[in-house]
């Protein structure tokens, strides 16, 4: 029914719309006894062959939903009842901020695909942090975080530190995003050595808290061979607890999308069907060169259960969704999970 008379309507409208609109919808339906219940009763598969104890986390499936979609900590506890293993929020950074101006999101209808140029919009950690303190423990939560756009290099370390210091009680695991191509002043943030340095900082403030918690990092799907076997050793050397892979592309090779109306879009990166098997091909290349060494967490096109299964053939521990999520519907998740069980 999502597909065939659900989306079309929603797709007449302007997608940041339509977002915000669905989130009021949620929240508010949720409100309604009985709707928890039904929804987890539709969309949540419960077997014990679908657990995953992964950096030292149990995740009740290994079917996530990727930052992006719960920027701000809104609606996590809602979205936990269609079957999520865990979903990670963010970007957050230290200060709230508006993000790049409209029209900054836009479907590819033909390509099943999305581009986006948010630039980090969302509210700032510490309001994260009041909506994260109502967690009713039903789900992994991810914090994704992020520098503010405004910040100078010198101070980059100290945005990401803020961040995770603040977060830190709040979030089971965290991403070091240092790859999306919608903020701009990213530059420093692909030097090797830079992050080298940024993940030193963060395991030290890591090993001073009370209980130390995963740290990952999100890499681009545009690397090269060369660039991807940097991060493997990057890995290996500052011992970082895994990799998610991958975040959007600046890439428009192969799309159906007519280039005039890519032109007329502009900058942003691009999200859904078009990376699926560039995606794919990082994981399996990043898990053939470090011969499984660490965890992959696999995110890029996923808009069927066989996708999803690609990616964790290719070698990912975890997957998530967003943009499948928006074109598939929420029963993309239970489908996963289902072909994970016949597998099995």
């Amino acid at each position: 029914m999502y597909k065939s008379l659900i989306r079309p309507i929603l797709f007449k409208f302007d997608p940041e719309k339509v977002h915000h609109f669905i989130f009021s919808l949620i929240k508010f339906i949720h409100k309604i006894p009985g709707v928890a219940s039904l929804n987890k009763a539709m969309y949540k598969v419960n077997d014990a062959k679908l657990e995953r104890e992964v950096f030292g986390l149990k995740f009740q499936n290994p079917v996530g939903l990727a930052a992006g979609f719960d920027k701000n900590a809104v609606l996590y506890n809602e979205l936990a009842n269609y079957g999520f293993g865990f979903i990670e929020i963010g970007t957050v950074t230290p200060k709230g901020q508006v993000g790049n101006p409209k029209k900054r999101l836009f479907r590819l209808v033909d390509d099943q695909g999305i581009i986006n140029r948010m630039g980090f919009n969302n509210e700032g950690v510490e309001e994260a942090i009041n909506k994260l303190k109502d967690n009713k423990g039903e789900v992994i939560i991810g914090g994704n975080i992020g520098k503010n756009t405004g910040t100078k290099p010198e101070d980059y370390t100290k945005d990401y530190l803020e961040c995770f210091n603040a977060l830190h009680p709040f979030v089971d695991y965290f991403v070091l995003n240092v790859s999306c191509p919608n903020v701009s002043s990213h530059a420093k943030l692909n030097d090797k050595d830079y992050l080298e340095e940024l993940i030193a900082a963060v395991q030290q403030a890591n090993n001073n808290a009370f209980r130390q918690k995963p740290i990952l990092l999100k890499i681009a799907p545009d690397l090269n061979e060369g660039q991807l076997d940097e991060i493997v050793e990057l890995v290996q050397k500052t011992k970082l607890d895994g990799v998610i892979a991958s975040n959007t592309s600046t890439s428009r090779e192969g799309l159906k999308t007519s280039s005039e109306r890519l032109d007329e879009i502009g900058k942003g990166g691009l999200s859904g069907k078009p990376v699926t098997n560039k995606s794919t091909k990082v994981i399996k290349y990043l898990s053939n060169k470090s011969n499984g060494g660490f965890p992959i967490i696999g995110v890029g096109g996923i808009h069927t259960a066989e996708d999803a299964l690609e990616k964790l053939n290719a070698g990912a521990t975890l997957v998530q969704v967003y943009t499948g999520f928006i074109y598939s519907g929420p029963k993309l998740v239970s489908d996963i999970n289902k072909a994970i069980l016949k597998q099995a």
